[in-house]
């Protein structure tokens, strides 16, 4: 079997851990092996257990539905990160076997198998190695599939099987076009489920049906995509892996004796550290993406802080370096941390002598390979705005410079989630789970800190209002802002309402109603009645 381009594909090897969603999940959660267990994107579940698989449970059942086969499922969130960070294991355990691996998605490993198999004498030892190690060092059971082409590697991991070179279009011809899902990976995961149903309304069941149109018909007919989908079934996606090649973190630390509980003790030391690591970056000639700052205290409490360092920003020297741990040592050592609302801060314990200092330079790439900005280099006005935040930091504190993240929740005001500039504090509340009542995007521009009390009105002049059924009482037609600027801006378009009702079952309930209009003078608001007051709540750009 040669390609399109006359030359036969790679050979490759798979290493796929079945069920790895919920393996990780029952691994972050403790939840014990004979459990039944699935994992639910908040609608359906995407992974199962086999435990829970004997027991009825079917991948693609809403949850209730899965609960009715099966009273005793556990049932648990989906979180990619979570499925990328506990895979690094086996993706280090299968290094030990082959030095450059591509991990194509969580639970699946792709490696160039040719040249391991020479050298570990033959590919089965490859695939029974590189179980044993999977299994000896993290516990769980995978299995290795080798053919040619990347696609045929994968369907033959799912079987177990090491597919004779030259063999693989006779190896996918009885297997059913469904299996493309398996395959897929990265930005055409989400469109090949809608591909394999049109197949199957076409008569395409099998991928050798699939792989005896003509190539030119298939890519007219289904584009890009339908290119993909032939190729792998015919044995001939020759994709070159994308081998990762790991940098490892780099660190310094420091014993503490005496403790430290002064300020400029403790930045002293962490001056000394931030010199060393800096050099040893330097040496490397490396850059990181991430700087991690660890401090135990007398009393047996480990602090920990993660700092962002945008390279393309002019990266982190050791005077940066110094400056972030010195802030951080302030809030650990006084307590300043700890007030309401600080986010991460809110579990730090009480202030405590320093007995241990620790830099961690994290995301660790060779200098030139970091990933640039959308819209090319950082601008001289960039630069003097880092080093200007930086100043105004360093003069009354990191926690008084604040940046804007993301974070869940239904009303445009609790998606926001305020952090020290700087730090890679991870947001309060996910934005992952399903909220219901939240506004469709677009997302508004500027959320207002004070709502701006307005009146809206319908073509007659009277006030809007809004029935218990989300009736309007007339079509929006104006605006009218009160006050001593009192304007009036006519109504072009508008949508909606959206209700949101939030803890109806407290006293504290809220019921608010989002319209949102455009104006003759081409502004964009989100509109918001509360107790039948109208407001402005954002605006859109």
């Amino acid at each position: 079997m040669t390609t399109a381009s006359g030359t036969a594909p790679q050979r490759l090897a798979a290493l796929w851990v079945p069920d790895w969603p919920v393996l990780a999940a029952m691994r972050a959660q403790e939840v014990p092996d004979h459990q039944p267990t699935a994992v639910h994107d908040g609608r359906r579940v995407t992974a199962l257990s086999a435990v829970a698989r004997s027991q009825g449970v079917r991948r693609g059942m809403r949850r209730r539905h899965a609960q009715e086969c099966c009273p005793g499922l556990v049932l648990l969130t989906d979180d990619p990160g979570r499925d990328v960070r506990l895979f690094e294991p086996v993706a280090a355990a299968a290094e030990t076997v082959v030095a450059g691996i591509e991990v194509a998605r969580p639970g699946l490993l792709l490696l160039p198998a040719e040249g391991a198999g020479r050298y570990h004498g033959s590919e089965q030892v490859l695939a029974e190695l590189l179980v044993a190690q999977v299994a000896e060092r993290t516990g769980y059971e995978a299995q290795v599939g080798v053919a040619d082409g990347a696609g045929a590697a994968v369907l033959a991991a799912r079987a177990a099987r090491i597919v004779p070179p030259g063999q693989a279009a006779q190896f996918l011809a009885p297997l059913a076009a469904g299996e493309l899902v398996h395959v897929a990976t990265g930005e055409i995961l989400a469109q090949v489920p809608d591909l394999v149903d049109l197949l199957g309304r076409l008569g395409l069941r099998t991928l050798g049906q699939v792989a005896q149109l003509p190539r030119s018909d298939v890519q007219a007919r289904f584009g890009r995509l339908g290119t993909w989908a032939h190729q792998v079934a015919s044995g001939q996606d020759d994709r070159p892996t994308a081998l990762r090649r790991l940098e490892p973190d780099v660190a310094v630390e420091q014993d503490l004796d005496p403790p430290v509980e002064r300020i400029e003790a403790a930045a002293f030391a962490a001056r000394r550290l931030a010199e060393d690591l800096h050099t040893q970056l330097v040496v490397r000639g490396a850059g990181c993406g991430r700087l991690q700052i660890t401090a135990r205290t007398e009393d047996g409490h480990e602090l920990v802080r993660t700092w962002r360092t945008d390279a393309v920003l002019g990266g982190l020297s050791a005077a940066r370096m110094t400056d972030r741990v010195r802030w951080q040592l302030e809030g650990w050592l006084t307590g300043a941390s700890r007030r309401p609302g600080r986010g991460s801060g809110d579990d730090d314990p009480a202030p405590a002598p320093l007995v241990r200092l620790g830099l961690r330079a994290e995301e660790v790439v060779s200098v030139g390979a970091e990933q640039g900005r959308l819209w090319g280099s950082a601008s001289g006005a960039d630069l003097r705005a880092q080093r200007a935040l930086h100043r105004v930091q360093g003069l009354i504190g990191a926690d008084a410079v604040l940046a804007v993240a993301v974070q869940g929740g239904r009303d445009v005001r609790d998606q926001v989630h305020l952090v020290p500039w700087g730090e890679d504090a991870p947001a309060a509340r996910p934005t992952a789970p399903p909220w219901p009542g939240r506004l469709p995007p677009p997302a508004p521009a500027t959320v207002l800190v004070v709502p701006e009390v307005v009146q809206v009105r319908g073509p007659e002049g009277r006030p809007v209002q809004i029935g218990s059924r989300l009736e309007l009482s007339a079509e929006p037609a104006s605006v009218h802002w009160s006050g001593r600027d009192a304007t009036e801006a006519v109504v072009e378009g508008w949508a909606g309402p959206w209700p949101l009702v939030q803890r109806w079952w407290s006293q504290g309930a809220r019921s608010q109603v989002y319209l949102q209009v455009t104006l003759e003078d081409g502004r964009a608001l989100l509109l918001s009645l509360e107790g039948g007051v109208w407001t402005v709540e954002a605006r859109y750009d």
